[in-house]
């Protein structure tokens, strides 16, 4: 392939040895670009994957100069391999780990009973969530909130009690041999954080830089002074906030520059990307192929349906089979078995130790507060979907889904189709919203719909951008409606 000239002054500004910033659109071949810059050089490199698939593909492409990892590969190969013991070590109850560690009483916040089970998981969230900092200590931010105890000083009241045994966790964590918590990948990646680790290499690579956690970024930022250092991302699709994840590309000090030309699809396609990334001031906007005829309108038979919850993906999943066809459900459906387990005990009069509901003692505490409090509104979908089909209709779908290479449609949440594509794509129905005028409840005067906001414009432009060949807009057609909705040309 003979490079754009985008992907030729990237090359320049590479062998120029500056650090680099490159703002990849959707399909704008960023690895491609990667492997055209390791292979214009005898200098050593190592390329951070975001993912070991991703990794192993990398391999394929890059020259043998480039060693080609995860972050938690190189960590396990600097100090990883000395806890191999407790990697393999049996699973074992949360309830049982919070004993060891002197969790073994109730605990009463507010109005909320807060079971030994519910503190046991609620520590090892605490120490999970510290290990995708740049902390270095556990502190009360770092406890994850729980549905039903929403206010701020309770949350604190319940913070102040878990911080000293996740702080203990954590030091149990330090002992390679044995200990009482259950040892996994990002334990050994952030014991090797705190090293401040020193990577031996003449430039370093960092692929999807858009949705780093900052563990990560502490990292890669610190091997500046003797690496040349290269990242790559597309900061319009930086979806994962919400889980810790940290854009670092837009304040990065170096020399910045994009890839523009889009090899997925065509012009109209980018038309309505622009569309998006217009909306999520993003720093870029993209071109299509013009040799690429990727049209926009109506699939009755899509490779794909995308949409914007786990929810509204299980509900397709089940009117897809209805209608006969054989579904896959992309990244499996763990999480949702999980959320219907839980939905079970509570129908039944049991807690669920699911850390989203584990707070409620039964399904009519849950459906009242989905229903009434603004903090668990998010809930409703769910609480519909199990009052309208039951959660032993969800588990038997669930164990209904086929394998991707023999499934006629995947239906997917836009999160977990990020870096994939399809010929034919829908966007499902839980991605609408209404566009009627509101009226203002102090002043009576009618106002127009809710702007759309940055999040929500880029899980959108993610959406549309997974199409090569066919793109239904479904669900996202309001956009054309919207006062927000033209781009400007």
């Amino acid at each position: 392939m003979n490079p754009t000239d985008e992907q030729t002054a990237a090359a320049d500004a590479f062998h120029a040895g500056d650090h680099l910033v490159v703002q990849a659109g959707a399909g704008t071949g960023k690895t491609t670009t990667l492997a055209l810059l390791a292979r214009t050089t005898t200098r050593r490199g190592r390329y951070l994957a975001y993912n070991r698939a991703i990794a192993q593909d990398a391999r394929t492409r890059f020259p043998n100069t480039v060693q080609c990892k995860t972050a938690h590969a190189f960590a396990y190969a600097a100090i990883g391999h000395r806890y191999t013991r407790r990697l393999n070590a049996p699973r074992r109850p949360a309830w049982q780990t919070g004993q060891a560690l002197g969790i073994t009483k109730h605990l009463r916040i507010g109005d909320r009973e807060i079971s030994q089970r519910a503190q046991s998981n609620s520590v090892l969230r605490t120490v999970t969530r510290f290990c995708h900092t740049a902390d270095e200590t556990i502190t009360p931010h770092h406890v994850p909130p729980l549905r039903g105890l929403d206010d701020p000083d309770l949350h604190t009241e319940l913070a102040a009690h878990l911080v000293p045994f996740a702080r203990k966790a954590w030091t149990d964590l330090q002992h390679p041999d044995d200990g009482a918590v259950r040892f996994d990948h990002d334990h050994y990646l952030k014991i090797w954080a705190l090293t401040r680790p020193r990577i031996d290499t003449d430039f370093l690579l960092l692929d999807e830089a858009q949705d780093t956690n900052p563990v990560v970024e502490q990292i890669f930022l610190s091997q500046r002074d003797h690496a040349q250092l290269v990242m790559v991302g597309d900061s319009a699709q930086a979806i994962y906030h919400w889980r810790g994840a940290k854009d670092i590309m837009t304040g990065f000090d170096g020399t910045h520059l994009t890839l523009s030309q889009s090899f997925r699809f065509g012009p109209d396609l980018a038309h309505e990307a622009n569309r998006w990334l217009h909306l999520a001031d993003a720093p870029i906007r993209l071109t299509g192929t013009p040799a690429l005829r990727t049209e926009l309108g109506p699939v009755t038979q899509p490779d794909a349906v995308l949409c914007r919850t786990n929810v509204g993906a299980m509900a397709h999943v089940m009117t897809l089979m209805a209608m006969g066809y054989r579904v896959a459900l992309a990244g499996g459906g763990d999480s949702l078995q999980a959320l219907a387990l839980a939905a079970r005990d509570l129908k039944e009069g049991r807690r669920t130790h699911h850390p989203e509901l584990l707070l409620f003692p039964c399904w009519g505490d849950l459906e009242d507060y989905a229903a009434h409090d603004p903090a668990g509104r998010d809930l409703q979908p769910l609480v519909n979907l199990i009052d309208t089909h039951g959660p032993d209709a969800i588990l038997t779908a669930l164990a209904r889904l086929t394998p991707e290479q023999h499934a006629q449609v995947t239906v997917s949440t836009a999160h977990k189709a990020k870096g994939r594509e399809w010929l034919r794509v829908l966007i499902a129905d839980d991605f609408a919203r209404s566009n009627d005028s509101v009226t203002d409840e102090q002043t009576g005067m009618k106002r127009p719909p809710d702007p759309v906001g940055d999040a929500e414009a880029r899980l959108a432009y993610v959406a549309v951008t997974r199409t090569r060949q066919r793109l239904d807009l479904g669900g996202l057609s309001w956009i054309h409606h919207h006062p927000d909705g033209t781009p400007p040309v």
